[in-house]
């Protein structure tokens, strides 16, 4: 493997870092981001959109887009993806209200999950079987350090300037990003001549085309104006008519918003028209058609119910959102369609055979499990510290996450490594049988846990059994598939986890309550521990340890889960040729 080879993967990996931070970066600027386009921040639950948007887009678009990678190459996805989560970037950092806001977050979602996919597959196309592991590790590992560093690098700039400059250098990063692989991969493309790998190998580099160039600047231009409405332009006498709406109400239907919508349409008419457009928009519409759009759509539409069912709810009281048994009833017709689809098409969204080795589809019940417990960890833990000892301070509750999560990458690592040795179930039973272990001493925390050291043993065993298992998850299904499917199915292991964290928060959430609600029917009345008053501190220890009981019993079930993706691992692992085949393997498959 070339330098530039190697620095193409580490591009790639910092990629999918940035875009695993951005999912976490909004925790503390989010009350700013409430503000700023009129939703109060005692109303928080109006702002789940900007969480969920960008998971639906992150999830629902996943299996489109692996598809993708493995019809039209790994480079032009990555590029595609790092536009794509710019182009969301600036739209969320120039957001006026809910609506642009979330649209911008939901194609940062889109272009962050397209990352994951390309990038898993790109290691299976540059090292062999018994060599994955390592670099599996690694990108693994540097997407849970994205996760960690995601809070802290909001912190770091709300110190020096508002939310909006996170998304500013966003989107800065993602065009650096994008240029730096667009620009390694013509350079591995000339070193080793034209190749049918990439569609852009070996073809001589054209000049951008001016005129598509010059509507997106208009367009760019335009759509800040409208976004941004300076104010020095707004009073100004002449100036300020553009910024009227011609009928009715709207930004978009003011002079300068009319002019930014017809430059984004003559720009798209321009790409599908030219020869050689800006953006290929034809070639990416006849790869879309390829991988199966339609069934890329039903998918999403059910993914996205299931998503919007359990991604909105608050998980402190709320097992669905309000409507969620609408989503979920909208998830199943289309889940039922999207079967009814996929036996009927000549080229399903996942090619017929694609998963048929008990490694291939094995790897997806696993990674279902590993996401049932892990979102206990990423919910629960700071629930846990709200309840007992930070219950004024959201931040310092979720600074004891770090202590998991740091402990994660670590053992990413060494799982990759380990796999060079030892089998991919294995390495996993280990990394679920230690998180289990992690999450049994979590279960017996008591209202005083996280003030001794003990508690920390239990975090960092949980986080690196966890990331023991992420590496030997993916190195088993790129084993067990072909290469031509090696991006699709990378990406249905993630969708399969964030599925699992899905439905586990729902199930888990459900057995906490009842713990609740029991401890709670239990408890003296407020005035007889009070002695008539309507509150005291002795009541408040009491309903205190009610919520302790609530997140000890979810921390039971999310070892319960641990232990099943253990046992999954061991039976479903054992035919995933992850460390490739020995000498006596060779002989006795060529026998």
């Amino acid at each position: 493997m070339t330098r530039s080879t190697r620095v193409l993967l580490g591009l790639a990996s910092v990629a999918v870092a940035f875009a695993a931070a951005d999912t976490y970066v909004v925790v503390l600027a989010l009350p700013e981001m409430m503000t700023s386009v009129g939703v109060p921040i005692d109303e928080l639950q109006r702002a789940a959109p900007i969480i969920s948007g960008f998971l639906l887009g992150y999830v629902a678009m996943l299996p489109l887009i692996g598809r993708i990678a493995d019809l039209r190459g790994r480079v032009p996805v990555l590029v595609m993806s790092l536009m794509v989560f710019a182009a969301g970037s600036l739209i969320t950092a120039l957001a006026y209200d809910m609506s642009s806001m979330v649209i911008g977050r939901f194609l940062q979602g889109v272009g962050g999950g397209g990352l994951v996919p390309a990038t898993l597959a790109l290691v299976a196309d540059l090292f062999p079987v018994e060599r994955r592991g390592v670099p599996l590790g690694i990108v693994s590992a540097v997407q849970e350090l994205g996760s960690v560093a995601g809070p802290l690098f909001g912190a770091v700039v709300l110190v020096f300037a508002d939310w909006r400059a996170i998304f500013a250098i966003n989107l800065a990063v993602g065009l650096v990003l994008a240029a730096g692989i667009r620009a390694l991969a013509d350079q591995e493309s000339t070193a080793r001549g034209p190749t049918t790998r990439e569609p852009t190998a070996g073809k001589r580099r054209r000049v951008p085309d001016p005129v598509g160039l010059l509507l997106l600047a208009v367009l760019l231009a335009a759509s800040a104006v409208v976004l941004v409405r300076p104010a020095s332009l707004m009073r100004d006498v002449t100036w300020g008519q553009v910024f009227i709406p011609l009928v009715g109400e709207g930004r978009w239907l003011t002079p300068v918003g009319l002019v930014a919508v017809a430059a984004g349409l003559l720009l798209l008419l321009r790409c599908v028209t030219t020869e050689h457009p800006l953006v290929d928009v034809r070639a990416w519409f006849r790869s879309m058609v390829e991988a199966d759009l339609t069934g890329a759509l039903l998918l999403a539409v059910a993914l996205g119910g299931v998503i919007l069912a359990f991604a909105t709810a608050d998980p402190e009281i709320q097992v669905f959102a309000d409507h969620g048994h609408w989503f979920l009833i909208g998830s199943a017709a289309a889940s039922l369609a999207l079967v009814v689809h996929l036996r009927r098409s000549s080229r399903p969204l996942v090619p017929r055979g694609a998963l048929r080795r008990t490694p291939a589809w094995g790897a997806l019940v696993v990674s279902f499990f590993v996401g049932s417990a892990l979102i206990a960890a990423l919910i629960d833990i700071p629930l846990f510290a709200r309840t007992t000892i930070y219950p004024d301070s959201q931040l310092m509750a979720a600074l004891v996450l770090v202590r998991f999560l740091v402990a994660l990458p670590v053992g990413a690592v060494i799982g990759g490594y380990l796999l060079r040795r030892v089998g991919a179930g294995t390495v996993t039973a280990a990394g679920m049988g230690l998180a289990a272990l992690g999450f049994w001493l979590m279960s017996r925390w008591d209202i005083t846990a996280l003030e001794h050291w003990s508690s920390t043993v239990a975090l960092v065993v949980a986080g690196f059994g966890f990331g023991l298992a992420l590496a030997p998850v993916n190195a088993s299904v790129l084993a067990s598939t072909d290469h031509q499917v090696h991006g699709l199915a990378s990406a249905l292991v993630v969708v399969a986890r964030m599925v699992g964290m899905l439905v586990g928060i729902s199930a888990l959430t459900t057995i906490g309550l009842r713990r609740y609600y029991a401890e709670q029917s239990d408890l003296p009345s407020v005035r007889e521990v009070c002695d008539g008053a309507s509150r005291c501190e002795a009541f408040t220890v009491l309903l205190k340890q009610a919520g302790i009981a609530q997140e000890q019993a979810v921390f039971q079930g999310a070892a319960i889960c641990a232990v099943l993706g253990a046992l999954l691992a061991l039976v479903l692992f054992r035919g995933a040729q992850t460390r490739g085949l020995n000498t006596s393997e060779l002989v006795r498959q060529a026998g």
